[in-house]
């Protein structure tokens, strides 16, 4: 039953980016068969508290407030056959614990089983690397599970590198099935049998997304490298959230209703200049539309520059700005007898704005003689929105790297 309302796992990947290297690679390289052996491993961990006062669990209007710490850890074992080729499998465990007052609304007489909750989410990826070709077969398999929602997914990515290796094109889809416990506010469980009345459970329901993501990446120079993105993704299902109470102008209460398909169309440009060997200029630009009516727009910048070789500081800004569905309105502003109607506001029209600093270390500090420490880097953000939404996001990560 977890909300965050500004795409909490977005925000955390983009607190947590690699810087983009160079695609050239030596084609004198020697291949040697490698047994299995650890090649990296990462452990992120992050906090992220937000505040508001426009709850769709009461229908546009309450607190929205909420916390959320997650950790995530994963790892990434490679072996080579000494024909060119690099096998990797890869496995992602992930906790996150969070407090939310808004969802503790759902039920008005009693602590709700959602106002607290933790999700697990366990992952596999597996990939095959022709190192001679620059051809990348792969795949994934993932689960995610909290309270009221179960989600199994899976999918395949390809990717294939030109014979100069600045050229690169790679596409991946993704198929996630999911299954939630369909919990309704107090007002409408007076017609349930007694065992669901407490829970207010009416039954499960589905909501199946498919996606698939495409890049082509181009490397224009030593200094300057561009990509460009396009996205496709399909939902069907129950899409509505069934505890989203809607107020409407005649004083009637609902539930959220909302179609139950959902085309999107993101497209998006990145380009990354390098200005000597301290200082890079990343940028990225995305416009996204979909068959509910929204339209948004999101520029991001980002400014890493090298005090050191060991320190390097990231300050980043993002801006975004989002047209409303056209099924939304506001507290007690929905209209009688139209077949769909939300008071999200996380479907409304606003701007918001995203800022904060990265600090990264590279000490390169060997362990044992087994693995070494490649990279700390700590981030925070803060995240502000046209509506009165706030929030702020802390993110620590430590990557290690095999010999």
């Amino acid at each position: 039953m977890l909300k965050i309302n500004l795409s909490f796992f977005g925000l955390i990947l983009s607190l947590v980016q690699i810087y983009a290297q160079s695609f050239v690679i030596d084609s004198t390289k020697i291949y040697k068969k490698k047994a299995l052996s650890f090649e990296e491993a990462n452990i992120l961990s992050s906090y992220y508290h937000q505040e508001g006062n426009h709850s769709a669990i009461t229908g546009g209007i309450g607190t929205e407030k909420l916390s959320d710490f997650a950790n995530v850890i994963d790892l990434k074992l490679t072996r080579y056959d000494g024909r060119g080729k690099k096998y990797t499998y890869g496995a992602e465990f992930g906790v996150d614990y969070y407090t939310s007052a808004s969802s503790d609304k759902i039920d008005t007489k009693v602590s709700s089983a959602s106002s607290s909750d933790v999700r697990v989410y366990p992952s596999l990826n597996y990939s095959v690397e022709n190192e001679k070709t620059g051809l990348i077969l792969g795949g994934n398999i993932a689960f995610s599970k909290e309270y009221d929602y179960t989600s199994i997914g899976g999918g395949a990515n390809f990717s294939k590198k030109s014979k100069s290796q600045n050229t690169e094109f790679s596409a991946k889809t993704n198929v996630f099935l999911d299954t939630y416990s369909q919990i309704v506010p107090t007002e409408f469980r007076a017609n349930l049998p007694s065992r669901q009345q407490k829970k207010g459970e009416i039954g499960n329901a589905a909501r199946n997304s498919y996606d698939l993501s495409m890049t082509l990446s181009q490397v224009m120079s030593k200094r300057f490298q561009i990509a460009l993105t396009l996205d496709l993704a399909y939902q069907s299902g129950l899409l509505s959230t069934p505890f989203h109470r809607v107020y409407m102008n005649d004083g009637s209460l609902l539930r959220e209703t909302l179609p139950g398909t959902r085309f999107k169309i993101p497209i998006g440009l990145r380009a990354n200049y390098f200005i000597g060997g301290k200082f890079i200029i990343r940028s990225f630009y995305r416009y996204y539309q979909d068959d509910w009516g929204m339209t948004s727009h999101t520029a991001h910048i980002e400014l890493p520059y090298k005090i050191s070789p060991f320190f390097s500081v990231s300050p980043f800004y993002r801006y975004y700005h989002q047209t409303k569905i056209d099924y939304f309105a506001p507290y007690q502003e929905n209209k009688p007898g139209a077949e769909y109607f939300s008071s999200d506001y996380d479907l409304s029209g606003f701007d918001s704005q995203f800022f904060g600093v990265g600090v990264r270390y590279i000490p390169i500090k060997i362990v044992a003689n087994l693995f070494a420490i490649s990279q700390m880097e700590l981030r925070g953000a803060l995240y502000n929105r046209s509506d009165g939404l706030s929030a702020g996001i802390l993110t620590f990560h430590i990557q290690f790297k095999g010999f």
